[in-house]
């Protein structure tokens, strides 16, 4: 691509906003050109705003130390200078909707990580691999918004990353059950052990609104479009424990599933290890080229060894074996703040800049 695409990011200075600069450093796509945050960082650099608090592992990249933060409740002056922008806001849910949608209604596309937009009915929420025929609602939300460009997609919940995949190449077998207890990296709620010493040596057994999500959000992503919105689906029933764990990146997941047609294990196996999707496909920069490895291995997948597999990107199962109450349990694990929050989400801009859904402004 000879010109990439000009990239604000709403929320740039938080632990996610950092997570999208990091990963766009060099992206052959797409190209940072603009940072907000709340008043309070407007006009300092972007250095200046995070340098005692930047959390990523590697430097604050070049290209980005000298952009100015905007205010982000400035819409139409920052998106005067994108094609599109990604939203990583700490705001309250009704906030986060009316600036979503105001961004939206200037004609510029949100890839949102929030959660505020995930069952605004015309609004896809995309797992790429998955569900990427969910953006044709966009037509629809556009009509309702009274723009011809602008837009608003979201991620789904960084936690259902590690099951849903798994039991998605399953579907032909009718699963009818699901018991999945999640173990969450504390990144997951935007810290590090630095900020939160509470969680060295300690596990904390609720993450507030986390279970609704875990069990609902997986039925909207195997829903379908019909009259402009997404009908969520009926079954799987699926219910969820959601634990903290004193882990720094990763979501881990135990996973116990019934089915109306019950394969062999050797069938479930073959299914991950052939499973791909439209990033596959298209050749996404972001696309994992695997995006379910199975271990074989009793000890695996481990947190620390393996949530980064194919960049972060990649979702990881093991320990597959037959129960005696539920048809097969296994373990799956993915990367929280890459597969999970900020690089799914750039995942998502990828299939829509491939798809002709975001383009030069």
């Amino acid at each position: 691509m000879a010109e990439r695409l000009k990239v604000g990011i709403i929320g740039g200075t938080g632990m996610v906003g950092q997570r999208f600069v990091q990963l766009l450093d060099g992206h052959p796509w797409f190209e940072v050109v603009s940072i907000a945050a709340s008043g309070r960082s407007a006009g300092k650099t972007y250095e200046e705003s995070v340098q005692n608090r930047w959390k990523m592992a590697g430097p604050i990249p070049e290209q980005v130390k000298n952009i100015i933060i905007q205010d982000a409740a400035k819409v139409e002056e920052v998106a005067a200078d994108v094609d599109f922008v990604f939203c990583a806001v700490d705001m309250k849910k009704d906030e986060i909707l009316a600036l979503e949608e105001a961004y939206a209604k200037t004609g510029t596309p949100v890839i949102s990580n929030n959660s505020a937009h995930r069952w605004t009915p015309d609004v896809p929420m995309v797992i790429p691999e998955i569900n990427p025929e969910h953006i044709e609602v966009i037509a629809a939300q556009r009509k309702r918004l009274g723009t011809k460009t602008g837009f608003i997609a979201v991620k789904p919940n960084c936690s259902i990353q590690s099951y849903v995949p798994a039991l998605n190449a399953l579907l032909d077998f009718k699963p009818t059950q699901v018991v999945a207890s999640t173990y969450q990296a504390i990144s997951g709620a935007g810290k590090n052990f630095t900020d939160w010493p509470d969680m060295l040596d300690n596990v904390i057994p609720y993450i507030g609104g986390e279970e609704e999500k875990s069990e609902q959000e997986p039925l909207r992503i195997w829903g379908h479009v019909a009259g402009g919105e997404i009908v969520k689906a009926s079954s799987p029933l699926i219910t969820t424990q959601c634990i903290r764990v004193p882990v720094t990146d990763g979501h881990l997941a135990t996973v116990f599933v019934s089915f109306e047609n019950k394969p062999s294990k050797e069938e479930i196996i073959k299914r991950w290890s052939q499973f791909a999707g439209r990033p596959q496909e298209l050749g996404l920069p972001s696309a994992p080229k695997q995006f379910i490895t199975y271990f074989e291995e009793e000890n695996r997948p481990q947190t620390k060894l393996d949530r980064d597999i194919e960049r972060g990107m990649g979702v990881s199962v093991g320990r597959l074996r037959e129960d005696s109450l539920y048809d097969f349990k296994f373990v799956g694990l993915s990367h929280n703040t890459l597969r999970g929050a900020a690089g799914g989400a750039v995942l998502i801009a990828e299939l829509l800049k491939a798809e002709g859904y975001i383009q030069p402004k």
